[in-house]
């Protein structure tokens, strides 16, 4: 469908993209995202109004089109919380065509997309976490991969980590500063505390490890010595769910979700924990953050203890 997209459309669209990477710092992946979300928009009004027609028919677009459009995806199966992002990314092109060629864009924007149920992370207990920690090494084939496992996972429970980053670690950061400097989503750089007992879980795998690990190489190996990949910590934190009964949600970014969770209930900041994240919005650092209303109280009278 995208073949049938006019030139001056296809012009405009790279424009819009060139400007989200240039502006917003927007990392390859969403870039990709939002190419594929508005030429399949593209793709639809080109057919919906009979053929390609230059940014005109873009103009023209009206309520009842923008309803057909959604009624369309919604008819190929994608969920509500897929069609919101593609009518994001939509809506966010029209701006910027609009500011452009000095069109009134009023009838994309003011599309809604159908309401959904946003699905906030499920983090461990507290002692769920440690039992994670603890009976992580002992389903290893030795110990050297036992000790990996749970400075990976140490990483992630207690610096906050996204299984990605973690994995993405050089060798050369290692012996681990008391704060690590991690390049996350976006190429967004962020500084992240070392807790001693991040710090020491990887000295111990370094100190096991059978495999040479020279600066410029990653730090976490699989047992032949490639790079681990992350669904090697996938298979671990399956095998632990079993092991100790945990719920489907354990996942190994779960265990970033109960690091935001339960530094908040010990009377964290939120912001703070925001920066600790790398979250772009405050908002994403709350659905995180998954507190009970009993805990957040305590918190609250810790902080203003009544006279």
């Amino acid at each position: 469908m995208s073949l049938a997209i006019s030139p001056a459309c296809r012009d405009a669209l790279e424009g819009w993209l060139a400007a989200q990477k240039a502006l917003n710092d927007a990392s390859d992946n969403t870039i990709a995202a939002y190419a594929g979300d508005v030429t399949g928009f593209l793709g639809f009004i080109t057919g919906h109004k009979g053929g390609p027609q230059g940014l005109g028919a873009l103009e023209d677009v009206g309520v009842s089109d923008m309803r057909a459009w959604m009624a369309m995806v919604r008819g190929e199966g994608v969920g509500p919380r897929s069609l919101a992002r593609k009518l994001s990314a939509v809506k966010s092109f029209y701006r910027w065509l609009a500011e452009r060629e000095g069109f009134e864009p009023t009838a994309v924007l003011s599309a809604r997309a159908p309401k959904y149920t946003r699905k906030l992370p499920r983090p461990l207990a507290e002692d769920a976490a440690r039992a994670v920690l603890a009976d992580a090494p002992l389903g290893a084939r030795n110990d050297w991969v036992g000790a990996r496992d749970v400075a990976v996972l140490t990483l992630l429970y207690g610096c906050g980590l996204r299984i990605s980053e973690a994995l993405g670690l050089d060798a050369g950061a290692a012996p681990l500063a008391d704060v690590l400097r991690i390049t996350g989503k976006g190429g967004k750089e962020r500084l992240v505390p070392v807790l001693p007992a991040a710090r020491d879980a990887v000295e111990t795998y370094r100190r096991l490890c059978p495999h040479d690990l020279a600066p410029g190489t990653p730090l976490f190996r699989g047992v032949r010595g490639g790079a681990l990949p992350p669904g090697a910590i996938q298979k671990l934190m399956a095998g632990l769910r079993a092991r100790l009964g945990l719920p489907a949600t354990a996942t190994p970014h779960a265990l970033r979700h109960s690091f935001a969770t339960h530094l908040l209930a010990a009377g964290g900041d939120l912001r703070a924990i925001q920066d600790l994240l790398g979250h772009a919005s405050l908002s994403t650092t709350q659905s995180y953050t998954a507190v009970d209303t009993a805990r957040l109280m305590e918190v609250y009278d810790r902080a203003h203890p009544r006279a």
